[in-house]
């Protein structure tokens, strides 16, 4: 199908999903008269063979929402009312241009400004290319963006050598599939299909979380360990491993380095003291270990819930060592996935020209940014927002907030809605969804790379990102010939195009297509014999680069900086474990404002367990007030065996203002970053419960 075929005077378009999800499903776009009149997923595209989730499913309903932002605004009121009156692009465009040009020649300079982006939209030109050319010729501070998932890239690439592994697509033949740090019903469908099909053919599903996810229902067991204590969880495993004589020593030999220093470590971890610290029955350890010792083939999916914790790297880098000790990389239906994103040939330097770099400007970690907009020298006095949305999604959220607010603090927002961010905007600009603009897409969940054709025209005055900051490059007099590439050109430079995983194929053949899969294998197993992208060539138990780096040449067990084990004085007062993973219908704090989905999510829960409530006088129904020494903020409780003893789960993230009490999870999680890859820490936190005043 071309992307614009036409059938009894209807347009069908091909697209992909831009959200932040591991499967990037494929979209067909239907419009009639200019109109998107439905949105379905594409049969014959092999990873998403035509379903789309719950909530793409009624894209429609976010394209179309009357709250949609459609005309340039400007503040009138006080920040954090969002109060604005409309104004033009011309108006809009030299108001920022002026504040920019003040502060680039001011004694401070230009790294007084910020941008801040994220994964709101996942598509290679609306995520990172234009806008970074911009800031870059600018001079801007350069933004770490380390929110979700550098932890677990470190910890994986440190032992892998990139972020690859197996293909999603062959779970179905595995014997074994470990879901490990994921709730794959809510944020990998296409995953947990195949992980369904499988065990239709007689797999065994086994999911490790601190609480019993929908995921973690339907799997044929479910082990709970306490947030954190991953890496340990692992070292058993690897113990039991050993120990029993279960490691594929054929395949240690060729493939790996470390194994002796690795295995004298592991022997320090007793299943004992690891069930100890993980408050998980021994036999549960045993068990799984003697599974993946013996069971062919076997497929861990880990996601990046597992990473988010002080030792989050760590912990990967634990997990990571898994499969070679037991030679689950020989199989295509086994080995591992964290993400495959490092399989695409993605020319980053093209897209994004750092040699545009003026002078030597600083670096500001997006994790931290209620530190950096309170504290930093110099200041930051401009901060440039899009696809993301700090206020809602950042941690420790009274300090992201009291920055925001500050009088002198220039805040523009590229955006669809007034999120809780836009609130305490001075400039609040129309951003254009995912059917108005043209994008290529990678995965991180499967290896197809796929077009986004723009299905409808722009709606109101609404522009992509890629536009926006080429007017402001064209404003600002910036002549270099990069700032009048066209998205297609763009596109073009997206991948490297002598890398022969994209052989046979351009972007003009995806465009029209929709997809192409990178032309790898079809029996695509990375490491069946060996050939890992590692200084080494083999899987690094034992890293000589981490080690040059700093780090432990192994993988070590770094405790939460607030567990009871780490930090008795604190859990004495605050003595439950606080993780905040997503709601179900949401996705971070995308579709959070939509009211299907915010009326199908209740209100804000808080899962607790009957242990942990009765002596709180804690029932299902009561309003509960979570707090520790950052903030509170209120839920509804639900009493469940679904949270386990010692752990309260808030589905998340939810809009602030759309909260009955105007806060949300963030407002007791902390800015405190990882072990490696500098993320953040939103599952290291401890909370009290209490009662509440307030009436469901």
């Amino acid at each position: 199908m071309a992307p614009d075929d036409r059938t009894g005077g209807r347009r069908v378009v091909r697209g992909a999903c831009p959200h932040d999800c591991p499967d990037t499903c494929a979209m067909l776009v239907t419009v009639e008269d200019g109109r998107a009149v439905s949105v379905r997923g594409a049969a014959d595209h092999p990873p998403t063979q035509g379903v789309l989730c719950t909530k793409v499913g009624r894209y429609l309903d976010r394209t179309y929402s009357p709250d949609r932002v459609l005309h340039p605004m400007r503040r009138v009121g006080p920040k954090g009312r969002g109060e604005f009156e409309r104004i033009s692009w011309d108006e809009a465009i030299a108001t920022i241009v002026r504040r920019f040009r003040e502060l680039a020649e001011s004694a401070e300079g230009p790294e007084t400004i910020l941008p801040y982006s994220y994964a709101g939209n996942m598509g290679i030109l609306q995520y990172g290319s234009m806008d970074r050319r911009f800031f870059h010729r600018l001079g801007a501070s350069l933004l770490d963006r380390t929110i979700c998932a550098t932890a677990g890239k470190a910890g994986w690439t440190g032992v892998v050598g990139a972020a690859v592994g197996m293909d999603v697509e062959a779970c179905v033949d595995s014997r074994l599939i470990v879901i490990w740090g994921s709730n794959a019903i809510a944020s990998n469908l296409h995953f947990w299909t195949r992980a369904q099909e499988a065990k239709r053919r007689g797999a065994r599903l086994v999911a490790i979380d601190p609480y019993r996810s929908a995921t973690a229902e339907k799997c044929h067991e479910h082990i709970a360990p306490m947030p954190g204590t991953d890496a340990a969880l692992a070292y058993a495993l690897m113990h039991v491993l050993i120990r029993d004589g279960l490691v594929d020593r054929d395949y240690v030999q060729r493939y790996t380095v470390g194994y002796d220093a690795l295995a004298e470590r592991a022997a320090e971890w007793t299943p004992e003291r690891a069930a100890a610290l993980c408050r998980v029955p021994i036999a549960q350890i045993e068990r799984l270990a003697h599974d993946l010792g013996t069971i062919r083939p076997s497929a861990i999916r880990v996601n990046y819930g597992m990473q988010r914790h002080a030792g989050g790297g760590n912990a990967m880098r634990a997990v990571a060592c898994l499969p070679a000790l037991t030679g689950a990389w020989r199989d295509r239906a086994g080995g591992a996935l964290l993400s495959s994103s490092g399989a695409y040939p993605v020319d980053t330097a093209a897209l994004e020209r750092p040699d545009l770099i003026r002078g030597r400007p600083r670096t500001i970690n997006m994790s931290t940014i209620g530190d950096a907009l309170n504290a930093s020298e110099p200041p930051v006095r401009a901060i440039f927002v899009y696809n993301s949305n700090p206020v809602a999604v950042a941690p420790e959220s009274a300090k992201v907030v009291r920055g925001f607010a500050r009088d002198d603090l220039f805040v523009v927002v590229h955006d669809l809605f007034r999120t809780d961010t836009a609130d305490y905007a001075d400039l609040l600009l129309p951003a254009t969804s995912q059917l108005e603009h043209l994008d290529v897409h990678g995965s991180y969940g499967h290896l197809h790379v796929q077009a986004n054709n723009p299905s409808i025209a722009p709606l109101g005055e609404a522009l992509p990102n890629t536009e926006l900051f080429r007017r402001l490059a064209a404003v600002m007099g910036y002549d270099e010939p990069c700032f009048r590439e066209s998205d297609d050109d763009l596109a073009r430079r997206a991948f490297r195009a002598d890398d022969p995983r994209i052989a046979g194929w351009d972007w003009d053949a995806v465009k029209r297509d929709g997809f192409r899969r990178l032309a790898l294998p079809d029996a695509y197993a990375p490491f069946a014999q060996g050939g890992f992208p590692t200084p080494s060539g083999r899987c690094e138990f034992s890293s000589a680069s981490l080690a040059a780096a700093g780090h432990d040449p192994l993988p070590e067990v770094v405790l939460p900086r607030e567990s009871p084990v780490s930090n008795p004085s604190l859990a004495a007062r605050y003595p439950l474990a606080f993780i905040s993973p997503p709601a179900r219908n949401f996705l971070n704090s995308s579709f959070a404002n939509l009211p299907a989905f915010v009326a199908e999510e209740r209100g804000p829960r808080l899962l607790i367990h009957p242990e942990d409530a009765a002596p709180r006088a804690i029932v299902s129904g009561a309003v509960v007030r979570i707090h520790n020494d950052r903030g509170e903020f209120q839920a509804t409780a639900e009493v469940t065996v679904r949270a386990r003893p010692g752990v309260v789960v808030a589905p998340s993230v939810w809009w602030r203002k759309l909260s009955p009490d105007g806060r949300n999870a963030n407002d007791v999680t902390g800015q405190g970053l990882t072990d490696m890859g500098r993320a953040a820490t939103f599952y290291d936190c401890l909370v009290e419960v209490s009662r509440s005043g307030a009436r469901a």
